[in-house]
């Protein structure tokens, strides 16, 4: 009996609110809090998936927000954004994912008074930043530890040390080999 071949259907719905491509490549930051990117990345840890929201500052590339969740709905998103503090004149650039487009979003962004950014569909370079972030925190624990099978409780507390590690221990080279923090810590000094 013949293969009966399955017909892919295109989604028609198109996202609730995308918002227009401002940062342009523009990875630098003159001062804290002013550009920032987000994204969503999974957990890997045998059978279960968790999946991690972070936000990243692209003035020093601290991780300023993220959260922990089963489930990656418009909920677990907004509550990593709602750890920002509103300010005006800060830009979050993310994807055109469901989750950022959604109405409830889009309506925390603008409650905050930060400036929605979003790259085209099929230009991930644009998010490269949280992405090489995401790559670095699995690199550097699950895969080189190995932890393939463990608990949730291990999981969150594997991303907690590593995010406290890469913002306030890690030195990096392009921030004159210092932690994000302490660059961040020394540029307030400096104005």
């Amino acid at each position: 009996m013949p293969c009966k071949k399955v017909k892919k259907r295109k989604r028609t719905g198109q996202p609730a609110q995308v918002a227009e491509h401002l940062l342009k490549l523009q990875f630098q930051a003159t001062e804290p809090m002013q550009k920032l990117v987000t994204d969503i990345t999974y957990l890997p840890f045998g059978h279960k998936t968790l999946y991690l929201s972070s936000i990243l500052d692209l003035y020093n590339g601290e991780i300023v927000a993220y959260n922990i969740a089963d489930t990656q709905d418009t909920s677990f998103v907004l509550d990593t954004l709602n750890q920002l503090p509103a300010q005006q004149g800060m830009m979050l650039h993310s994807d055109q994912g469901s989750v950022y487009t959604s109405q409830a979003y889009q309506e925390a962004v603008k409650e905050k008074g930060i400036t929605m950014s979003m790259y085209f569909k099929g230009t991930p370079a644009d998010n490269a930043t949280i992405e090489s972030f995401h790559s670095l925190l699995k690199s550097e624990t699950f895969y080189l530890e190995g932890l393939t099978c463990t608990t949730t409780a291990i999981v969150e507390q594997t991303v907690r040390v590593y995010i406290n590690y890469y913002n306030s221990i890690r030195i990096q080279k392009k921030l004159n080999n210092q932690s994000p923090v302490q660059y961040r810590q020394l540029a307030c000094l400096n104005l």
